[in-house]
């Protein structure tokens, strides 16, 4: 049976995560609370971003932007897309 939790960004229960997908503290957190559908949300979202600004992901500044941006995504009030930015699956 798969295990589930309480979703903070999709705000359901939902399918939880295997296994902390990042490390430490926030790793824990994202594990206790976050579902592997707003997981793969964030996912597509910082490769949005790392295309876009350009990004390394070995840069520490890169780094330290992008866990800012997942802690904003997954639980605050969302992770903006760069100013300019189309979508091109949109129609």
């Amino acid at each position: 049976m798969a295990r589930t939790v309480n979703c903070v960004k999709l705000g359901k229960e939902a399918d939880g995560l295997d296994f902390p997908p990042y490390p430490g503290e926030m790793g824990k957190k994202i594990y206790l609370n976050v579902s592997k559908e707003a997981w793969q949300a964030w996912l597509s979202h910082q490769t949005m971003l790392i295309n876009e600004y350009r990004l390394t992901p070995v840069d520490p500044k890169a780094r330290k932007f992008l866990e800012e941006e997942m802690e904003k995504f997954l639980f605050g009030d969302g992770s903006e897309k760069p100013e300019g930015f189309v979508d091109p699956n949109a129609s």
